[in-house]
């Protein structure tokens, strides 16, 4: 019998979580990982805020919610046995003012509902035990909140995929894909053609664009939005011990600003949410016509800017003055200083948007004709990569 044939598009983290998991628990299998960049884990991976969720904000019974907490669960224990760096170093949630304070509680609800362990609510003074420096009236601290390499993570599950002795081919950028007899034939801008039995699909920031390569809808479209970030100054790292993040507004569609300890002892501030100008938009300068008459043309970001207009005014106030963006972070940091900070690398976040304007909250994983589609995997994903690759193994096999 011959090996069934799978192919994996894309090499961030999540992608190869799945050809991880299907090179290591099928037999006969083939498997190829499909990466456009020269490395694995170029874009979202790779700039992403490095923080292992414990599943605390998530809508209970949601996608979100249970693979984030079985997902986190076998993170740690993957890092344990690769010797990757993870700290367990603990989460604040902050309510500033009353009006939070009603929310804080159903984010609480949330948390317990979910499972997540060690939960305490603290006042003020139990919540300067934590992190010295914080203000504000009440605050939820998830103690087992960690931080990780998630870069390292990325590299850990490619050496995976080759030792079980699958491939992984950098510079294979996907312009076309044909179904044809059976099978599934992806063809590369160069013009390499590679057939498949059966193909997964993690595309991230191009998520939308593979899925209509396959004739799938174009909605929900795949908004590019740029998270900037500054950085404590090396002098003004004990500001901050772990991780301190505000409580979410349901008025609007991203977290605000937060601090955010990393694994190499840095404490970030942010991100923001500005629309980026490109797919891959890093840096402000950063344009792309094709991508932005995308972005512009699409229902989705036309209902979603009508709705939130202000909040990307005030977004682009912190974007292009350090001085609000700071502010901002004065909040829950009072001694907070504009000296204190110096910029830091920028990511950007693949935002699904349906056509009436509404965010793709939960994961949002489709199965049609031998191919698996991740059209929406934003943040826990990474978190959660070990527990969305068992779950898309078992799409995989429904697909046969």
């Amino acid at each position: 019998m011959a090996a069934q044939r799978i192919g994996v598009v894309g090499g961030g983290i999540l992608g190869l979580a799945i050809a991880r998991r299907l090179v290591q628990t099928q037999d006969g299998v083939e498997l190829t990982v499909l990466e456009k960049e020269p490395r694995v884990g170029a874009h979202q991976t790779g700039h992403n805020s490095g923080v292992a969720h414990a599943g605390v904000y998530y809508a209970p019974g949601s996608l979100k919610a249970r693979l984030c907490r079985q997902g986190v669960g076998l993170l740690k224990e993957y890092c344990e046995q690769k010797s990757i760096r993870y700290d367990e170093c603990g989460k604040l949630i902050v309510a500033t003012d009353a009006r939070e304070l009603e929310r804080l509680d159903e984010i609480e609800r949330r948390a317990h509902a979910n499972g997540v362990p060690g939960l305490r609510r603290l006042d003020a003074g139990g919540m300067r035990q934590i992190e010295p420096h914080v203000q504000g009236l009440s605050a939820l601290h998830s103690p087992f909140t960690a931080i990780v390499d998630f870069p390292a993570v990325t590299l850990a599950y490619a050496d995976d995929v080759r030792a079980a002795g699958g491939s992984v081919r950098l510079g294979f950028e996907v312009t076309r894909i044909v179904r044809t007899g059976g099978e599934v034939r992806v063809q590369s801008r160069s013009g390499e053609q590679l057939a498949f039995d059966r193909l997964v699909v993690c595309a991230g920031l191009h998520a939308d664009r593979i899925a209509r390569l396959l004739g799938q809808d174009r909605e929900p479209a795949i908004i590019p939005f740029r998270g900037e970030y500054y950085r404590l100054v090396a002098a003004r790292r004990e500001l901050v011990r772990g991780l301190i993040y505000p409580v979410p507004d349901p008025a609007y569609p991203f977290l605000g600003v937060h601090f955010t300890r990393r694994v190499d002892g840095g404490v970030d501030i942010g991100p923001n949410a500005v629309l980026a100008f490109a797919r891959e938009g890093y840096r402000r300068s950063d344009f792309s016509a094709t991508d932005l008459f995308e972005t512009l043309r699409s229902p989705g970001f036309r209902s979603l800017a009508r709705r939130h207009w202000r909040m990307g005014v005030r977004e682009m106030r912190g974007s292009l003055s350090r001085r609000a963006f700071v502010a901002e972070a004065r909040r829950f940091i009072p001694q907070l200083r504009v000296t204190d900070v110096e910029p830091a690398p920028a990511g950007v976040r693949a935002q699904a948007v349906d056509p009436d304007g509404s965010l793709v909250d939960d994961f949002r994983i489709t199965q049609l004709d031998g191919v698996v589609l991740v059209r929406n995997a934003p943040s826990p994903a990474a978190t959660s990569s070990l527990a969305i690759a068992q779950y898309v193994v078992d799409e995989v096999h429904a697909a046969r």
